[in-house]
């Protein structure tokens, strides 16, 4: 009685592993064809979209987790909330790294939003007056990143040792007596009418409907800002080799995304791969 009683459980097993694994929930392999992705609305979380053909054909479902901020989505990276982020590039994840002890890497390298100075009331630098106000982001890198076009359109000086780390406290000379307001880098381009000019993210731009040809400066597609800043794919370290990150990472670099991405923004975002 006992033998057949095995059996028969045996063959139960089988069967159930037939179905959906032995001891394992049918659900838990529907989950693992899941990629949860976190992104900024403009352009990432439309460059995510464009790819999900990609991902469908490799057996995988995106889902796009969109945020207006730059903390939440490394946060929720962090917790295991989701697989990935894609919102941001390698010097404000290294700051942020060091800053809340977070463990996020760089999976692969997407695009390069060219950093744009914009006018509010002042439409013109060269008519910039004494004492006007310059509004940049609030995050050390891209503050830094603001400062460095600044500078690049002769409007300050910074000191040498400053790069991509600068701050308004690393301001050597400032012929205009310019006042540097740090703003949260979404509130940038809606506070545009109440400064002169504005240092905004592309990403934030686009989002708000400003285009290339609207800028009174743009970085320049050979600047450090360039080679620095380009947007990559996060992960959780560790999980840089997931067949997830992979799947992620290659449909993120095909050649459906780069097209898209040319057609859609007309140089506003610049594939770097």
């Amino acid at each position: 009685m006992k033998k057949g009683l095995i059996a028969v459980l045996a063959g139960v097993c089988v069967v159930s592993t037939a179905l959906s694994g032995c001891g394992k929930p049918a659900a838990a392999s529907e989950k693992d064809t899941v990629i949860k992705v976190g992104a900024s609305v403009t352009p990432h979380s439309e460059i995510l979209n464009a790819a999900k053909e990609e991902l469908k054909a490799k057996g995988y479902d995106l889902e796009v987790v969109e945020y207006n901020d730059y903390v939440l989505p490394n946060t929720a990276l962090e917790n295991g909330e989701l697989d990935a982020n894609y919102f941001q590039h390698q010097p404000y994840l290294d700051n942020f790294n060091e800053e809340n002890k977070t463990h996020l890497v760089s999976a692969v390298k997407v695009h390069f939003e060219p950093f744009g100075i914009y006018g509010g009331k002042t439409t013109d630098l060269e008519a910039l007056k004494e004492g006007a106000i310059v509004a940049v982001p609030n995050d050390t890198t891209n503050e830094a990143r603001a400062l460095l076009l600044l500078e690049a359109q002769g409007l300050l000086t910074l000191k040498e040792d400053a790069g991509l780390t600068a701050t308004a406290v690393d301001i050597r000379e400032n012929p205009l007596n310019l006042e540097i307001k740090e703003l949260e880098a979404a509130q940038l381009a809606r506070s545009l009418q109440d400064v002169d000019i504005a240092c905004i993210n592309g990403n934030y731009a686009l989002e708000a409907g400003l285009e290339t040809k609207d800028t009174l400066a743009v970085e320049a597609s050979d600047s450090l800002a360039a080679q620095a800043y380009a947007n990559i794919l996060a992960v959780k370290e560790g999980n840089e080799s997931t067949e997830k990150t992979k799947a992620l990472s290659e449909a993120l670099t095909s050649d459906t995304v780069k097209k898209f991405i040319n057609e859609k923004y007309d140089g506003a975002v610049v594939p770097v791969f």
